[in-house]
């Protein structure tokens, strides 16, 4: 009786048609119902903040150079997960990431936590030869990056960009996307100040690379992974060991 249906839908253009309709309208009932309750399932977040320009740029580099092919950045509720990487990823914290970058395949280690766990030093060294800290690894070194003076006369189409998806970036902040990128990694300098008056005490002004007479890629790359899991607290408290985030003095 099966072989008989499948073989008159199959002969039917309509029915096919019908039935292929019929499928596709589960499968998108599936995806589009839980967008309903969104409000319900996604925490309170009042403290999360938004990537900077600079971040922002790293995030680029940081797809660009198809980092998420080999690291994750979404840790389970599992056991093992929670003790190796941290307190397990909460929807909010992933508000403003637009593409996410939750990823599926941890050739290299998950990077959900990992701003503030090492040094900037640290990272630099890890990028110009990850074999210089971690003799196991086989990720191939981007030494390129420190050479590479960041593209930022373009920052403010970026956020711009951003903003039309719904991450709350002003006017103002758009405007100095440019400047405020610089000051981020120059922290001597008057602009500093600015991209903290704009993104909040929080931000993480620092001579990225070491150096703080140019901004390079490496500047940006470098500045987005240390704000990994530091743009809200909200998992901490979702959690029963809050004593367990890193601490970003270490």
């Amino acid at each position: 009786m099966p072989e008989l249906f499948h073989r008159k839908l199959e002969r039917s253009a309509v029915l096919f048609v019908l039935g292929i309709i019929a499928a596709a309208s589960v499968g998108g009932i599936v995806e589009i119902a839980p967008l309903f309750t969104i409000d319900e399932t996604v925490e309170d977040a009042p403290d999360m903040r938004m990537y900077t320009p600079l971040e922002l740029a790293g995030r680029n580099i940081y797809i660009r150079e198809g980092c998420y092919a080999c690291h994750s950045q979404m840790i389970r509720t599992l056991r093992d997960e929670v003790e190796r990487y941290g307190p397990y990823s909460v929807a909010v914290e992933s508000q403003y990431d637009r593409p996410m970058l939750w990823g599926s395949k941890r050739t290299g280690p998950d990077l959900a936590r990992i701003g503030g766990k090492y040094s900037d030093f640290w990272h630099v060294a890890h990028l110009n030869n990850p074999r210089d800290v971690v003799p196991e690894s086989n990720m191939p070194a981007y030494r390129w990056l420190a050479r590479t003076p960041l593209k930022t006369n373009d920052l403010h189409l970026h956020l711009a960009a951003q903003q039309t998806l719904g991450v709350p970036y002003t006017a103002e902040m758009i405007e100095n996307a440019a400047s405020d990128a610089y000051g981020q990694a120059t922290p001597d300098t008057d602009y500093a100040a600015g991209v903290v008056e704009r993104y909040g005490e929080e931000t993480n002004v620092s001579a990225f690379d070491g150096v703080t007479t140019r901004v390079t890629e490496m500047d940006a790359l470098v500045a987005y992974l240390q704000v990994l899991g530091r743009l809200t607290n909200a998992a901490y408290e979702n959690t029963a060991a809050p004593e367990t985030k890193p601490d970003p003095d270490d």
